[in-house]
């Protein structure tokens, strides 16, 4: 009611003609059995009604604008950029090194964890180790004895069986070590200070930001346990769904723009690294995966965003600020200014580059002017006009 009140106000205060007959309305009274006169899309504003209602015209550009397909898709972490930490047996956490949210550097300590698993193993490598070095010396010396034909070869091969088996002991009990997370350095330094703690530190494979921390100091953890979670989120995915008629358009290598919700007003940039072999049965869409680079970590895992594919070439076009254009029903209409009046339009439109204006496909030429501030009242004051051009017509009848 207030904006309605506002705008007769505004009426009241300036000489606004509707339709290509200048003459003022005629009253109830003055008109009661004369004919309306037709319904029409043009207002006609003087020079001060349009100042006073804040309208703005501009004019109708033509400008190189790339084809762009758009799309729904969903952020990702890489899986060559993902770790999952974990152990292969049972144990408990007796340090935690790193906090959630951390970022961590490849071969950095995250978490030591106790278990008799480990302190077996260790005692069997020690043993393991022993085993060989006799069994090679007592090779050596029955193989010097038979060579100076003093040995008897029955001890010899007992020798040679042994010092094999020990061999193969030996050999397994590295790769047990291996099994239970140690690297070839940590069993020679093991070796080498022969530490018997049946402890064992995890570290960080990759660098990257731990986004899932579920080391408790003192808590049980066993081999279905993701102890800790790493994600290099520096370059992410973000999976489209793009329609399978639509997928001869899209080649490796284009550029992408990817809009979130939670950066309204920003654009994150990228390219198509991969195209999917499979349409999806219920859809009928196929996936395009793109490469973006999120230095700055604004970007998470799970977030869904507006993908733009830029198409390859470029067409001239005529493109008008989104401003310009209005939402009436089904259609999309303008305000074309000719002359001193605005002439109602209806356009059809299609995404162009950046963020402000809108490709036009019919309806208007290169040139014209269209009102980008104050459509509102135009199109109020036609509707208020028509209105009373109908109520008009019916004490007609």
């Amino acid at each position: 009611m207030k904006q309605t009140m506002c705008l007769l106000a505004l009426l009241a205060a300036t000489s606004i003609q509707c339709g290509r007959n200048e003459t003022p309305l005629a009253t109830h009274d003055e008109s009661e059995h004369a004919e309306a006169p037709a319904a029409t899309n043009e207002v006609r504003l003087s020079e001060p009604s349009r100042e006073m209602g804040g309208i703005a015209v501009e004019e109708v550009k033509s400008q190189q604008t790339k084809d762009i397909l758009e799309a729904m898709g969903k952020v990702l972490a890489p899986k060559p950029q993902t770790a999952i930490v974990g152990h292969a047996f049972s144990a408990r956490v007796a340090e935690v090194h790193v906090k959630l949210g951390e970022w961590v550097e490849e071969r950095q300590e995250l978490v030591t964890l106790e278990s008799h698993e480990v302190g077996a193993a260790k005692s069997e490598l020690f043993k393991a180790i022993a085993d060989l070095e006799l069994a090679k010396l007592n090779f050596e010396r029955e193989k010097q004895l038979l060579e100076s034909e003093i040995g008897i070869e029955k001890n010899f091969r007992a020798a040679e069986a042994e010092y094999k088996i020990a061999q193969a002991n030996e050999e397994a009990a590295h790769k047990r070590m291996h099994i239970f997370g140690f690297t070839d350095e940590q069993v020679k330094e093991i070796e080498e200070t022969h530490q018997i703690q049946a402890s064992i530190t995890l570290y960080a494979p990759i660098a990257g930001k731990i986004v899932d921390n579920n080391a408790v100091l003192g808590a049980l953890i066993d081999q279905a346990t993701e102890i800790i979670r790493i994600i290099d989120p520096t370059l992410l995915w973000v999976d489209a769904q793009i329609y399978e008629k639509d997928i001869s358009k899209v080649k490796i290598g284009q550029e992408v723009e990817i809009k979130v919700p939670a950066y309204p007003d920003e654009v994150f940039r990228g390219e198509v690294s991969y195209i999917g072999d499979e349409v999806n049965e219920e859809t009928r869409t196929i996936t395009v995966r793109a490469e973006v680079s999120n230095e700055e970590s604004k970007l998470k895992p799970g977030m869904f965003a507006d993908v733009d594919i830029l198409l390859n070439g470029s067409a001239e076009t005529l493109v008008v600020p989104k401003s310009a254009v209005l939402e009436d029903g089904r259609q999309k209409v303008v305000f074309v200014k000719v002359e001193d009046s605005f002439l109602l339009r209806e356009v059809e439109t299609d995404p162009a580059n950046g963020e402000d204006y809108l490709r036009i496909r019919s309806g208007l030429d290169a040139g014209e002017e269209v009102v980008i501030t104050g459509s509102h009242l135009l199109r109020s004051e036609l509707k208020e006009d028509l209105l009373r051009q109908a109520h008009h017509h019916g004490h007609q009848h």
